[in-house]
């Protein structure tokens, strides 16, 4: 159809940051494996980022509060894609709108492929009495199962990630010396039942201002959480502040040269993980099994709530419900045990050394 030997692949996931970023993984397998395919990701300007740094990706612009808005909106973007000429399409979304435009979609003769997102199974996890305790699916896996439904399977593998990418001097940031480990933290989460208390989390930050040869470059973003970090960049002296210092463009480049991500169930951890960096997740109310852990990562870098003192994590998928008496579920997880898992990863020959394995790999 579109009038290239080589096929081409729309893929849809128009949010979240976190969620698109699990994609690039599927993406850089299935160039591995079918070399020259064309690919046309649709997805909201503000990630398009994400895509810009896999070589031979197209971005296309969702304006879902714009040009798109509404059915009419619907109408005319099943038009506008339809013009890229695709042979396939994969609904990496599966919500209301991917389901208008599949049903658009449904009028010509181009295979489409929808995500189960495993609602039930998932639901059976997050009871809070009868679980089914057992880990799930990942969503990586999920996506790479739609691409198989188009009939292009895949395996991952750990070397499915991006190059480091050039220190992004024009942020302003002074480059460490290479003796220094540089360590990303990003604290906040879109639910409080995710985040780690401010008190724990200036406990660790306290530890770590004691090491010499660490810098801890602190994520977040809007007013709120900026001021805040200001606040701990001025409180311990290897802290900078990342809040309002550049693009997402310019942060995937400061991410990429980072030696650990601290992250809670969040996008900075997905982030992090397309470059192989070595990510340290910390779980509330939500939990590992659920399929949201970073790619390439082995348990060992998840610290999670007790669960033997909260049952019912976790709780949901997304951490937006906390049942009464589960909102201290975090405080179970010392301080004193992230800060030693912290110098653990960053110690001679540990995982540390993943990304220079996967980029190996991938050449």
């Amino acid at each position: 159809m579109n009038g290239s030997t080589k096929p081409h692949l729309l893929l849809l996931r128009f949010s979240a940051l976190g969620d698109a970023a699990m994609v690039v993984h599927v993406i850089l397998s299935l160039q591995r494996k079918y070399p020259g395919i064309r690919l046309t990701v649709a997805t909201k300007p503000a990630f398009l980022p994400v895509f810009e740094a896999v070589p031979g990706v197209q971005g296309f612009h969702v304006q879902t509060r714009g040009r798109h808005k509404g059915l009419s909106g619907l109408w005319k973007l099943h038009r506008e894609l339809l013009a890229q000429n695709p042979d396939g399409i994969a609904d990496l979304h599966a919500v209301l709108r991917t389901r208008i435009l599949r049903f658009f979609f449904g009028a010509y003769p181009i295979p489409v492929a929808v995500l189960d997102k495993g609602r039930q199974e998932k639901r059976r996890l997050t009871a809070a009495t009868g679980k089914r305790w057992k880990p799930l699916k990942s969503t990586h896996q999920r996506y790479a199962d739609v691409l198989a439904r188009l009939g292009y399977p895949i395996e991952m593998e750990p070397g499915d990630v991006l190059q480091k990418a050039a220190w992004p001097a024009d942020m302003g940031l002074p480059q460490p010396p290479a003796a220094v480990k540089k360590i990303g933290l990003a604290p906040f989460a879109a639910h409080p039942g995710k985040c780690y208390p401010e008190d724990l989390i200036k406990e660790v930050l306290a530890k770590l201002s004691g090491e010499p040869e660490i810098r801890v470059f602190l994520f977040g973003g809007g007013p709120e959480e900026s001021e805040k970090l200001r606040l701990w960049e001025a409180a311990f002296g290897n802290c900078v502040s990342v809040a309002g210092r550049g693009s997402l463009s310019q942060e995937l480049r400061l991410i990429s040269n980072l030696d650990l991500m601290v992250s809670m169930d969040s996008g900075n951890g997905h982030l992090a993980a397309l470059y192989g960096v070595p990510v340290l997740t910390l779980w509330g109310v939500t939990h590992p099994y659920t399929g949201f852990a970073p790619f390439g990562q082995p348990p060992e870098h998840s610290l999670m709530a007790d669960r033997d003192m909260y049952p019912q994590i976790p709780t949901s998928v997304y951490g937006n419900k906390v049942p009464e008496g589960y909102h201290r579920v975090m405080e179970t997880i010392p301080p004193e045990t992230v800060c030693g898992k912290i110098l653990e990863i960053l110690g001679p020959g540990g995982p540390g050394q993943a990304r220079t394995t996967g980029e190996r790999e991938r050449k």
